[in-house]
Formats: C-alpha cells, structure tokens, sequence
C-alpha cells in the first residue's frame, strides 16, 4: 500500500467515520475553516488511485466509500514502520520503547500486562 499524505489520512478518517459519502459530506467533517470542495474531491481521487477508495455512480455524482478498514491501514502502515525503522524485528522496536525515557512507567506496565494477557490467550489456544 502506497504512503499516505496527511491530507489524505484526514480524509480516510472522516470516511471510515461516516463509512460512505458524497464529497460534501466528507468536507462537513472538516473543521472551519473547511477545505475548498475542488481540494476534498481531488484528494479522494487520489486515494481512489492509490487503491484505498472506492466509489458508486450515481449520474454525475459520486459516493465514496473505504476500500480499506481503518485496522488494516494501521496493521500495513505499523508493518511499514517496523521494516524501514526497526529491520522488521519486534524486539528491536520493544526495545526501543522500553528505553524511551518519554514512555511512563505506567505506559510500560500497562503494556506488559497486555502483553501478558496475550500470551496466556495464545497458551490456552494451544
């Protein structure tokens, strides 16, 4: 999956909000001041290229709909991170976390009992 620009994640957003939509309703979503219409309707032009948009004719006007969920961009998107960054290793991106002086103590003891909490899930799937 192509990077996305903010421009349009801020669209998908309001996409996987509303889930389908004409260009004015994706623009309603924007806060004021909202993007001119030509700028929302050429963005999600783009994502339509990209493949993460789809749409349905209705004459003239069209009504756009996410092509991919909310969770799976995340997943692709984490997936692209760990690659570039980290050498598609786990442990080396846990490791950078659990080194961070910014991430709580709270943060990485509510983590390791997620974490803990899922290995015993996939302990009892077994």
């Amino acid at each position: 999956m192509k990077e996305l620009t903010q421009a349009e994640e801020q669209i998908m957003e309001y996409l996987w909000q509303i889930e389908k939509g004409f260009v004015r309703d994706i623009r309603e979503k924007f806060p004021e001041p909202r993007p001119a219409y030509n700028t929302v309707s050429t963005i999600v032009r783009i994502l339509e290229k990209k493949g993460v948009v789809g749409h349905q004719s209705y004459g003239k006007s069209h009504q756009y709909y996410p092509l991919v969920s909310k969770s799976e961009y995340k997943r692709r998107r984490f997936r692209d991170v760990l690659k570039k960054h980290f050498s598609n290793s786990y442990r080396s991106f846990a490791s950078f976390f659990t080194r961070d002086e910014d991430v709580s103590l709270t943060d990485l003891e509510e983590m390791q009992r997620m974490i803990d909490e899922e290995i015993q899930k996939r302990k009892g799937e077994k």
